[in-house]
């Protein structure tokens, strides 16, 4: 038997919503990064770029759990004094998109790849979003944060 290599024509990009809201951050930062990845389908190899575009929707609405309202995430401008720490609270406020992104571009492979599949991620803080047209299917996240019970 053969080792199956998906030829450049073989690969599709479809597109899927999902919605934040009352989902734990990990358990959201997971599933889209499976999606971008390409792993739910049966086509899949880690060299290959067979990822998805995933829109995620309420990004403010987002479960974070235990005391990370008050962790810091910190970012670097390049430039010397360039250190910048936000905590999740302010973030959660002022740009909620900024959480799921490093919480998903943490799960995704540190390589090339990863920058395509980071690209096809588009994250809005509210129920709306202008990709209508591509007709994108919704992925269901079933399990939902204690908390917001």
């Amino acid at each position: 038997m053969k080792t199956f290599t998906p030829k450049p024509a073989d690969l599709t990009h479809d597109w899927y919503v999902v919605d934040a809201t009352d989902v734990v951050l990990g358990r959201l930062a997971t599933q889209v990064a499976t999606l971008l990845r390409g792993k739910n389908k049966p086509t899949f190899a880690p060299h290959a770029d067979s990822g998805n575009h995933v829109i995620v929707i309420n990004a403010a609405k987002v479960a974070i759990t235990g005391n990370k309202l008050s962790k810091e995430l910190y970012t670097h401008s390049g430039r010397p004094g360039g250190l910048r720490a936000d905590t999740y609270a302010e973030l959660l406020e002022k740009n909620p998109d900024r959480i799921i992104r490093e919480a998903v571009k943490g799960m995704l492979p540190k390589n090339k790849l990863s920058k395509t599949q980071m690209d096809r991620l588009r994250i809005f803080a509210g129920a709306e979003h202008p990709h209508t047209p591509q007709k994108p299917q919704t992925f269901e996240i079933s399990q939902v944060s204690q908390q917001a019970k």
